[in-house]
């Protein structure tokens, strides 16, 4: 966590040739959005789009997969911070994306904006998990691919008789 923006800002300072694209959770971004400051003193232009799902996303998935959905600590509301504002407060560009038809513009206009930092806060279902994911202390045998796989997993094992799981 909070690798993705100082990552991007040395790239982009790296290749000033390239456009660089961060992304990140919004707690992740919290960790280093201070950042934003050095990226707009220093005239580096990096977009970065928050995968804002109101949560801490990885922290929430393992508490609703494994710890019976006993929450704790992972519910950041949403609306605090209002990351536009927090890029805007920062001399950076800040936009926000709410639905699925905005993407194109608004992917659009972060392209077209190269002499400052843009943020994009993209509102997501909190309930959406990320896979694949590796439970704790399993092998990456073990790994997790989502839902949408399970059925063709299933599928494979049945069409599989040798196949050792």
């Amino acid at each position: 966590m909070g690798f993705a923006v100082p990552a991007a800002m040395g790239a982009r300072v790296g290749r000033p040739d390239l456009p660089v694209w961060a992304i990140d959770g919004d707690g992740c971004f919290q960790m280093t959005c201070q950042e934003l400051a050095t990226m707009a003193i220093e005239g580096i232009p990096v977009k970065i789009a928050i995968i804002n799902n109101g949560n801490l996303g990885m922290v929430r998935q393992w508490q609703e997969l494994f710890y019976d959905e006993r929450y704790s600590a992972v519910d950041l509301n949403g609306t605090i911070p209002d990351y536009v504002k927090l890029a805007e407060a920062y001399g950076c560009v800040g936009l926000r994306c709410s639905s699925p038809e905005e993407v194109d513009a608004v992917l659009e206009k972060a392209a077209a904006t190269n002499d400052r930092p843009v943020v994009i806060d993209f509102r997501v279902d909190p309930t959406r998990k990320c896979y694949p994911m590796v439970p704790a202390g399993a092998s990456n045998d073990d790994i997790i691919l989502g839902p949408e796989f399970e059925a063709e997993h299933a599928a494979d094992l049945h069409d599989t008789p040798e196949a050792i799981f």
